[in-house]
């Protein structure tokens, strides 16, 4: 499965992307809840497939577990993971919050946090 992580989570990232400009866009807010629901799992989805990478984890995914992992390791990161667990599987993924900024906000979290489980491989030619 590790064939490429990075690619594979950023292909969540921009189905999730997709997701929302199907979600229809008023203003500062998104006008379909369904649609930024199924956005925020897939990008929460996306940051899991990476963090399941970097820490290999037994059994469901577990996500006080991955807080104290990201800690051990980088403290300011755990931060990141806070803020992208309450915007992405949270607010978007069970709420379905339609305000444009928080959606935003979730992608750069989701992008910050899959290019530091998962780096995007070098290419030594």
């Amino acid at each position: 499965m590790n064939k490429d992580v990075h690619t594979e989570a950023m292909r969540y990232v921009a189905n999730a992307s997709e997701f929302l400009r199907k979600a229809g866009k008023e203003g500062a807010y998104y006008s379909d809840p369904r649609y930024v629901k199924i956005a925020g799992n897939t990008l929460w989805n996306g940051v899991l497939l990476a963090l399941q990478t970097r820490f290999p984890v037994k059994g469901r995914p577990n996500i006080d577990k991955y807080r104290e992992l990201v800690a051990s390791t980088d403290k300011k990161k755990r931060k990141a993971l806070n803020a992208c667990y309450e915007r992405c599987h949270l607010s978007m993924g069970y709420d379905g919050h339609l305000k444009a900024s928080t959606c935003r906000d979730a992608v750069e979290l989701a992008n910050e946090l899959i290019a530091w489980a998962a780096p995007e491989p070098v290419v030594v030619e």
